[in-house]
Parts: structure tokens; C-alpha cells; sequence
């Protein structure tokens, strides 16, 4: 699997759906109308997140590995 930043993983949320909610220092709050879970994508620049902290929130997300 490809790393991905965390701007990027947010304009692909943003593509599926979810809606930005609230900023809170560099964590950028996701939610979706009907789903109780909310995503907290750190965003540090351009630094590519870690690949288990990316493919958690991409299974929240309901993002498949083909669409990076």
C-alpha cells in the first residue's frame, strides 16, 4: 500500500461524503449524516501518515485501497 498525506486522505473523505465538522489544532474532524463514527485526520504539511493509522481511517472511511 502507497502512503498518503493527510491532505490527501482528506480530499478523498471529502469525495466519499464526509463532511468537515471542526479543526482542532492540525486534527481535521470528519462525519457523515446516519454514521455515528467520526474520523480525526492529523494534518502536519505534506508528512505521510503511518500505514496502520492510515489504514484504520480508511476502513472508518469506507476507502478502498484501489482508489489511492
Amino acid at each position: 500500500m502507497k502512503s498518503i498525506s493527510g491532505k490527501v486522505l482528506c480530499q478523498i473523505l471529502e469525495a466519499k461524503g464526509r463532511e468537515l465538522k471542526r479543526i482542532t489544532g492540525s486534527h481535521h474532524i470528519y462525519a457523515k449524516l446516519g454514521i455515528t463514527a467520526r474520523i480525526s485526520v492529523p494534518v502536519h504539511g505534506n508528512k505521510h501518515l503511518k500505514l496502520g493509522l492510515q489504514k484504520h481511517l480508511m476502513k472508518l472511511g469506507e476507502i478502498d485501497e484501489n482508489a489511492l
